[in-house]
């Protein structure tokens, strides 16, 4: 973690589309200064551009500290980095250029100090996608950016609960897409990287996945689409042989209807809507989306822009509130892990027991 955190997570915020919500849920979240004995926040943005929110919403009370190091930074405060410095328009609810533009300039500063470990994690808050796409910017999303930034061979969309997981093999692809991009290889990969997410992240030593179906009834056994047997079935199994304990394909709506969710640390969705309409609709408490397989730690509200009540101080902050939590959860448990796995005392034990075993050594003392 961040030596100049005093041992507390710099977590920094990106501001999202400056006419949506996000920086009204980003001021509610860090006017509760308890959150300061938890991590060090950085919010990536602009002086006039949070100040025209924080105006907007008279009951609330947040100060912040402004920087252009983030060499220094105040670990006692909210810390301000200013990404730009010209004069903008700010127009809460509206859709246009200037919202996706420095959605953009705030989100590329913030992963490049996240990559460049300026900071421990990142929380992003939302973007729009139909204004945010440019020839410097051709992604469909946070997700794919990050894959893109980190150089990353592949990385799952994520989404945690209190009571359930939910990752997709595709994000935002059309429906009418979707199954070409269903490959053994594709599924595979995910699942990979899911287990170890869930190892390393969440700290739970031998996870259960499982895995959904493409088609209605997970293809009938191939009377309704080939995909469960020719592709899924062979991927789980191969899986399995990668010591990653998976099931399935599963039909997803008898899935989540039986609350089968519920038996297993993670579910592998195989398109967008599958696995989050059940997830909205059935997870407690707060979701958040976390990217895994990432370098750095990334998380985002399960929402998006809410241009319908931007500027109206209606937005509810509870799903930047858990981004930013979960972020901080992670961040201690890959910590952890990592310390956990990487004590020679604990390998030169497992090196003896080996040994020993090989000796037909029976007295091994405790």
């Amino acid at each position: 973690m961040s030596s100049a955190s005093d041992n507390k997570p710099v977590i920094g915020i990106s501001c999202g589309d400056i006419n949506g919500i996000g920086l009204e849920i980003i001021i509610k979240t860090l006017a509760d200064n308890r959150i300061l004995d938890f991590c060090t926040p950085i919010v990536f943005s602009n002086n006039k551009v949070l100040n025209f929110y924080r105006k907007s919403l008279a009951d609330i009370n947040i100060n912040f500290t402004s920087t252009k190091e983030l060499s220094r930074i105040n670990n006692k405060q909210v810390n301000l980095y200013n990404c730009w410095e010209e004069e903008i328009n700010i127009n809460p609810g509206i859709l246009n250029d200037v919202g996706g533009k420095y959605a953009i300039k705030s989100l590329t500063t913030a992963g490049k100090a996240l990559k460049d470990n300026f900071i421990d994690g990142l929380v992003t808050a939302p973007i729009h996608k139909n204004n945010t796409q440019s020839n410097e910017f051709n992604f469909t999303g946070h997700t794919p950016y990050l894959k893109h930034l980190y150089g990353a061979k592949d990385v799952v969309m994520f989404m945690v609960a209190e009571n359930m997981r939910v990752a997709l093999v595709t994000e935002h692809v059309p429906v009418n897409e979707v199954a070409k991009f269903i490959t053994k290889d594709a599924i595979i990969s995910k699942l990979q990287l899911i287990n170890q997410s869930l190892k390393r992240d969440f700290n739970i030593n031998k996870p259960r996945i499982a895995v959904l179906g493409l088609n209605p009834h997970a293809g009938d056994e191939g009377l309704i689409g080939k995909e469960e047997e020719e592709i899924i079935k062979p991927a789980v199994k191969e899986a399995k042989q990668k010591d990653i304990f998976c099931f399935g394909p599963y039909p997803a709506d008898a899935f989540f209807a039986r609350g089968q969710h519920e038996k297993f640390d993670a579910v592998l969705a195989m398109y967008h809507d599958q696995g989050l309409i059940p997830f909205k609709s059935l997870a407690i408490g707060e979701g958040v989306n976390y990217t895994a397989g990432l370098q750095g730690v990334r998380t985002s509200p399960d929402h998006g822009v809410a241009f319908d009540i931007a500027g109206q101080g209606k937005a509810d902050e509870s799903s930047m509130r858990a981004a930013i939590f979960k972020c901080i959860d992670i961040i201690t448990g890959r910590y952890e892990y990592d310390e956990q796995h990487s004590n020679p005392l604990k390998k030169l034990g497992s090196k003896i027991i080996a040994n020993a075993v090989d000796q037909k050594i029976t007295d091994i003392p405790e």
